[in-house]
């Protein structure tokens, strides 16, 4: 992540610690437990893994029709229903025709 200012914003409630990432404009992709793709701005977290997107979208797969995509806004994802948490390449995500993209959809995680 490049750091836009010096340093992450922390709040606390209660037992709860929050970290802003107010410095960190970076887009993410989140991959849950129930295999959903969620990909938004990361604009804050905690210590449970608790995630606040910014500006979110689920791409929904299917092998029938093309990606699409559900515009969700600001989501908050609860840490335990996250698998994968990984950085977007804008530059490279930008180039992939989602319109014509076809896949199965992930399954559910199984523990």
């Amino acid at each position: 992540m490049k750091p836009v200012s010096s340093s992450l914003f922390r709040a606390s409630f209660g037992s709860l610690l929050v970290y802003s990432t107010a410095d960190f404009l970076e887009t993410i992709s989140v991959i849950t437990n129930d295999g959903r793709n969620i990909v938004g701005v990361l604009k804050g977290f905690d210590q449970a893994t608790n995630i606040i997107l910014d500006e979110s979208h689920e791409r929904v797969f299917s092998t029938k029709e093309g990606v699409q995509q559900l515009v969700l806004g600001l989501y908050i994802i609860r840490g335990d229903n996250i698998s994968i948490v990984g950085e977007l390449d804008a530059d490279l995500d930008s180039t992939v025709d989602w319109s014509n993209m076809r896949a199965y959809p992930l399954k559910p995680v199984i523990h």
